[in-house]
């Protein structure tokens, strides 16, 4: 790959997700600030819709008609307006869902769009991808540290009444973030639609429904079962994580959260290892013992009146395992059960269940568990944490008792 396209791939992966960790990271404070506190799970379940409509809006439009790197442009230049836009809401709930609904449903197609565009431009896409990719998580984790250490100071003027995630600034510097990569993805290299004059696959195709009839083991459908229901409880930290910080007052909100990113760069290197040392299932079972690891330290790090920091730090570095162990392993073992030519299509259905219809019911059900258990604005967040920490617990045994043989279907299928 030539130097110049490396060098404008990273810059695509770092701005993909500077823009995407520079907001939703902080939206439920903001909402919290604004008063709209109510519907803060209910507006982060958007992500789900998004994450339906994503594979609908590749498979019938770009992979068909349109270059990627066009397409991504143009969503991109979209979601600035609709950003700006949201910035400016302030007193109508359904006016802010909505506007985040519609941002959503252009946002969530640009991140396999921007995949499409790098892999296209790939010789060796297991060799050239992995170093770019981390660039993206770099973004997110530069996002959070410019907020806290560097817009922070420029525009709170030392006023310690109000923290940076309770204004209005994040939302307007991804909006900044979504223009600049929307007119930079127009010089990208050219990613031209691979589906052109084919015939049309069909939603169920495009979704990856199709799957059924691929065969797939027991294993693999207890697999699936689970990893919907982990993504339940997984709603609560990405949807509140950031308000309970704020609201209890821990210092650089965005900036601690952070170095969950860091944690997921550090055990990514880790993880080829814990295949070797614990195989298939138990480094998928580490990972959701993480997540309810996760929940019952937020939920002792809860003393009333303040938080203990160093217990919600903890559970925050534990995002590496969380996430590295559980939907990075996740997306290994789907390609390495199942034949070759059903892997894409299973890919999809992984992505439909987890980020979609997962983040939707896990949405929902933490925004009426916070709702519950908010009274004259104080959060009880010591219930709130252990609701999630107990489902992530039922699913982790559940799926310990019903994954069986996993290392034999794996080793069979490769």
């Amino acid at each position: 790959m030539k130097v110049k396209t490396r060098v404008q791939l990273s810059a695509m992966m770092f701005l993909q997700y500077f823009l995407w960790g520079a907001w939703w990271v902080t939206l439920g404070s903001y909402m919290v600030a604004i008063g709209f506190s109510d519907i803060i799970g209910r507006t982060y379940a958007t992500q789900g819709w998004g994450a339906i409509i994503a594979p609908l809006f590749v498979g019938m439009i770009a992979d068909r008609y349109f270059s990627a790197q066009r397409v991504m442009g143009v969503l991109h230049l979209i979601g600035a307006g609709l950003l700006f836009y949201l910035s400016t809401i302030t007193d109508s709930r359904l006016e802010f869902y909505l506007t985040t609904l519609i941002y959503m449903a252009t946002f969530m197609p640009t991140l396999p769009l921007s995949n499409t565009v790098a892999f296209n431009a790939m010789r060796d896409t297991q060799k050239e991808f992995p170093p770019i990719r981390v660039l993206g998580t770099i973004g997110w984790i530069v996002a959070g540290l410019a907020l806290s250490f560097v817009l922070a100071p420029l525009v709170l003027a030392g006023d310690s009444a109000i923290t940076i995630e309770q204004t209005v600034w994040p939302v307007r510097l991804a909006a900044g973030a979504a223009l600049l990569l929307g007119l930079f993805a127009f010089t990208l290299p050219d990613a031209p639609p691979s589906a052109a004059g084919t015939a049309p696959k069909g939603i169920a195709g495009i979704l990856g429904l199709d799957v059924f009839r691929s065969g797939a083991t027991r294993a693999f459908w207890v697999f699936i079962a689970c990893s919907l229901l982990i993504c339940v409880p997984l709603a609560f930290y990405y949807g509140y994580t950031n308000a309970f910080l704020v609201d209890k007052g821990a210092p650089n909100a965005v900036a601690l959260q952070s170095l969950g990113q860091v944690s997921e760069i550090v055990f990514m290197l880790i993880l080829p290892l814990m295949f070797v040392r614990l195989g298939i299932k138990y480094v998928l079972l580490v990972g959701m013992v993480a997540w309810a690891v996760r929940y019952v330290l937020f939920a002792l790090g809860y003393s009333g009146s303040e938080i203990i920091l160093g217990l919600a730090v903890t559970g925050i570095l534990l995002h590496g395992i969380c996430y590295d162990f559980f939907f990075v392993a996740g997306q290994i073992y789907v390609d390495k059960s199942l034949p070759k030519e059903t892997r894409g299509r299973a890919q999809s259905f992984l992505a439909l269940t987890t980020l979609g219809v997962g983040a939707l019911l896990g949405g929902e059900l933490a925004n009426a568990v916070v709702n519950a258990n908010s009274a004259d604005g104080t959060v009880d967040w010591r219930t709130v944490w252990l609701i999630p920490a107990a489902l992530s617990a039922a699913v982790t045994v559940a799926f310990l008792l019903l994954f069986r043989n996993a290392k034999a279907q794996q080793n069979d299928s490769s």
